[in-house]
């Protein structure tokens, strides 16, 4: 567990009823799509979609490449298409990526197509389930691919009740579905992960021990983005309070008698992290999988 961090908890209230409307919802598509972020590949997974989505085609979405380490993502992309599982790399806000979206559509239905082209079923639309966690850039997908339009989608009884659906520019109508948290942390490093890319609300954290716990990983990885961002010089310190305590005076966020405001520097390094100031970073890597034991 990296330093600076005390237990993270999460409250699994809503759990159990998402769960429920994402069953209740699979009848009704072909497919599911899962958009995780392509910094935390592992914690942005949520298990409990492997269960609840078994048997239906899925393509993956590492969204947040353009913030990512790129050569982490390609190590992504390549274990997961070793492991049988479509996986495409995306920045949902520029765009960047999505043109390869619907090629890998119909390669994974391509014979469910085929069988529903036997049955003449020609302009039959490949229904799809949108589902994430908080955060990882779901509403972003969608907007992308439906310009922001909601379907109405009314050639089935019951499929539009109490549904969200958009539909594509290809004709495609994609259901969106509520983020889906962990329900329980019982690796910390997964909720330490989370917290740092901004899937839990800061409110119920301490910045300065947020802030310590990344510093932990950059120093050790991405010393020289730490340099660069921050104009340090010489050896990086250890203790990784003296590290924020360094990076606060860089920016001048000093108080009355010159101590550093170490909160404010917390709040601006994490800010900058997530938004990809301090480069391409990319906290988890395939290697590192086994360690939560999160399966493919």
């Amino acid at each position: 567990m990296e330093q600076g961090m005390g237990n993270i908890q999460w409250f699994p209230g809503h759990m159990t009823k998402t769960k429920r409307k994402i069953q209740a919802s699979l009848p009704l598509v072909d497919m599911v799509v899962e958009i995780i972020d392509a910094r935390i590949p592992v914690s942005s997974r949520n298990p409990d979609l492997d269960t609840l989505v078994a048997g239906k085609p899925r393509v993956i979405i590492l969204n947040k490449t353009d913030i990512a380490d790129e050569k982490a993502t390609d190590e992504w992309i390549r274990m997961f298409q070793q492991a049988g599982v479509a996986a495409l790399e995306m920045d949902c806000k520029s765009g960047r990526g999505v043109n390869a979206f619907s090629p890998a559509v119909r390669r994974v239905l391509a014979e469910q197509i085929a069988r529903w082209k036997e049955k003449g079923m020609v302009s039959r639309p490949i229904r799809m389930m949108i589902a994430g966690i908080p955060n990882s850039g779901k509403s972003s997908f969608i907007n992308r691919l439906s310009h922001g339009g909601k379907a109405k989608v009314e050639d089935r009884p019951g499929v539009t009740r109490g549904n969200q659906w958009y539909v594509t520019a290809e004709g495609y109508q994609m259901l969106d579905t509520p983020g889906v948290l962990w329900p329980k942390f019982e690796d910390q490093t997964v909720a330490q992960h989370l917290a740092y890319t901004g899937a839990i609300r800061d409110e119920v954290l301490d910045s300065e021990e947020l802030a310590c716990g990344l510093l932990g990983i950059l120093a050790s990885r991405y010393p020289e983005n730490l340099r660069e961002r921050y104009k340090l010089t010489g050896d990086l310190p250890e203790d990784r309070w003296e590290l924020l305590q360094q990076i606060g005076r860089k920016r001048g966020m000093l108080v009355s008698g010159g101590e550093v405001n170490t909160e404010r520097a917390a709040v601006m390094l994490l800010d900058e992290f997530r938004g990809g100031k301090i480069g391409r970073i990319t906290l988890e890597l395939p290697e590192t999988k086994a360690e939560t034991g999160e399966p493919v």
